[in-house]
């Protein structure tokens, strides 16, 4: 027999206020994380500005020690040197404001890094130009090198092109004429009447391998770093323009007030009649003024 029994279903709300829960709890971690990636973004400069330097180049420091006590006063800033050895941080910190500026770097080489990495970075004022050089263990003039001689040049696409260009300005190689010249590369090179024989190596490794090579061009500074004399320089052609160090600072930051002090201070006449006048031998015949082409 059937038996009537009162009883009333009721819907279980439990997975709605759960589901509605979440979606909150979700949409107000989002905010809190949006208004935190934003305050942590806001980059607020004042008057003392740390502008890197690498610690193995000397003349770079010297340098901005110029500008800080002479020139940078008169523009209300107080400019405050930073070694640091690694280029790449330095160049991130640069990029996220954690530094105003550095001074390490050409604009191809800076091209090449901000392709690289994604950082936000802009070449702004010309400050000085290093000087190139070949060096050699072997011999005392660029005339004494035998055909076929071995000359080490810089491994980076950059900096290779620099020295090939200079090689082709000297006269010694002659390069393809579809090319831009600061971007040549070994299989470029389209005349070498003295059959030179070309061998990549790094930067930094070049002063280190110049008693097993006839020859290397690179920078004097790493030569000077490198404790090689300057009197086993044997060729030292001028630099072009293009290749001047500049003033590299975080995009976001040019319409910075302090920022663009900074940048009048660098560009003060005076930084460059002091490469021209000083003779601190860690600065002279080693950062030359920015020429004129």
């Amino acid at each position: 027999m059937a038996q009537n029994v009162n009883f009333q279903l009721k819907k279980n709300r439990k997975p709605v206020w759960i589901t509605l829960g979440i979606i909150v709890l979700a949409a107000a971690l989002g905010v809190f994380f949006y208004f935190k990636s934003q305050r942590s973004d806001v980059v607020v400069f004042t008057d003392t500005l740390k502008v890197h330097h690498m610690p193995s180049y000397a003349g770079e420091e010297r340098i901005l020690k110029y500008i800080a006590e002479y020139i940078a006063p008169d523009y209300g800033i107080k400019v405050e040197p930073v070694a640091l050895q690694d280029d790449l941080q330095a160049d991130r910190a640069v990029s996220d404001g954690v530094y105003a500026g550095t001074i390490l770097q050409h604009q191809w080489w800076l091209k090449q890094v901000v392709e690289a990495n994604g950082f936000e970075l802009t070449p702004t004022i010309e400050v000085f130009q290093w000087s190139f050089a070949i060096y050699s263990d072997r011999y005392k003039s660029i005339d004494e090198l035998p055909d076929g001689a071995v000359i080490a040049i810089p491994i980076d696409g950059a900096n290779q092109g620099q020295a090939l260009w200079l090689l082709e300005r000297e006269g010694l190689i002659g390069l393809d004429k579809g090319i831009e010249p600061k971007t040549a590369k070994i299989k470029n090179i389209v005349d070498n009447p003295r059959k030179f024989r070309f061998k990549e190596l790094d930067l930094l490794t070049m002063p280190r391998v110049l008693d097993s090579i006839d020859a290397g061009i690179t920078y004097v500074s790493l030569f000077d770093a490198g404790k090689i004399s300057r009197e086993k320089g044997i060729l030292f052609p001028k630099t072009p323009r293009t290749f001047a160090s500049r003033l590299v600072i975080g995009t976001r930051f040019l319409n910075d007030p302090y920022i663009k002090k900074l940048q009048e201070a660098f560009a003060d006449p005076r930084v460059q009649e002091y490469l021209r006048t000083t003779d601190d031998p860690l600065v002279q015949g080693v950062l030359t003024p920015v020429s004129d082409n």
